[in-house]
């Protein structure tokens, strides 16, 4: 990674703007091609100096309110599969195992997002009804305190 590499990754971390040629200023600031930035942000990919270059919706602000952390109680030697196939619902936007802890028999966690609470029970009982797995619960988000990746 070199000077301009740091650069861009900078200059584009609070994110690009929605048109045509989203790195034409940047590329001008920079005294370089779009093209350039477009290679030199998959180098970086390959090079695993970025994970990935992705966008992210304001959720809340296009009326997206209701928010759904389910928990999952998915027998251990089924949970991938599971999770492969709860990941792959256009509504679940986050899907993780975690351990078990004590009185707490959850291990797969998928975040739901919807318009309304009923839509995320619905989802819910998609997955439900899709991976054969039954209990589980829905937490359902208050407020949203930070949402950032990581910066250099």
């Amino acid at each position: 990674m070199d000077d301009i590499d740091e650069k861009i990754i900078k200059m584009t971390q609070n994110g690009i703007p929605l048109k045509k040629s989203p790195f034409a200023d940047i590329a001008s600031e920079l005294g370089i091609s779009e093209q350039e930035i477009i290679e030199r942000l998959k180098k970086m990919q390959e090079e695993e100096i970025i994970r990935r270059f992705g966008a992210s919706i304001g959720h809340r602000d296009i009326g997206i309110v209701a928010n759904a952390m389910c928990v999952w109680n998915v027998p251990d030697e089924r949970t991938e599969e599971v999770g492969t196939t709860m990941a792959g619902f256009s509504e679940v936007t986050h899907c993780y195992e975690r351990p078990r802890a004590p009185g707490w028999n959850y291990n797969l966690f998928a975040m739901v997002h919807s318009y309304t609470k009923e839509d995320c029970e619905e989802v819910a009982a998609r997955i439900s009804e899709r991976t054969g797995v039954k209990d589980y619960k829905l937490l359902y988000s208050d407020r949203e305190f930070k949402k950032t990746g990581v910066r250099l």
